[in-house]
């Protein structure tokens, strides 16, 4: 039997850009893209959003201080990277002009804070932009991944698993 272990890092994802929102809203709401963007759009009239129809992945300076704000005050400051993260786009034509879809301001208004006074589908899309926001910002986990063979001489047993060393984002 042969046993292997291999650390690895597990990076928080980018900012949401519309399509990126629309599939996460798919998946994790329930919703279609057309209810995704009607209820983001809502947000964005109320001023709990920046603007939801973007390709860029980057965050203002603002924004990135938001987050870390959040993440000293919620996390700690192991949580927090050295230096703020900056994710690169793949599309060449990307508007720079706009900015990731993020919770509006210098402070993000933590979605607890917007429950009573947003429908069910606003709080639910803005608690999930805002985590997905402030984890933008935050350490990588570190993970080790395992795997264990072992043979009778006729059949060979696969087991992986995985243990989180550090939960990072």
């Amino acid at each position: 039997s042969a046993l292997t272990t291999k650390p690895q890092n597990q990076n928080p994802y980018a900012p949401f850009i519309t399509s990126t929102l629309q599939q996460e809203g798919i998946r994790k709401l329930r919703m279609n893209s057309r209810q995704v963007m009607s209820v983001a759009q809502s947000l964005y009239q109320n001023g709990h959003i920046t603007y939801m129809r973007t390709d860029s992945i980057n965050l203002s300076t603002e924004a990135i201080n938001a987050a870390k704000d959040v993440i000293l005050k919620k996390y700690g400051k192991e949580y927090l990277p050295a230096s703020p993260r900056v994710y690169k786009s793949k599309s060449k034509n990307t508007q720079e002009a706009h900015e990731a879809i993020r919770p509006v301001g210098s402070t993000f208004i933590n979605p607890e804070k917007l429950k009573g006074s947003l429908s069910d589908v606003e709080y639910r899309l803005y608690d999930m932009i805002w985590k997905r926001t402030v984890a933008s910002q935050m350490k990588s986990a570190k993970i080790e991944q395992t795997k264990l063979e072992i043979s009778d001489n006729n059949y060979v047993f696969n087991a992986h698993g995985k243990t989180i060393i550090f939960p990072g984002f």
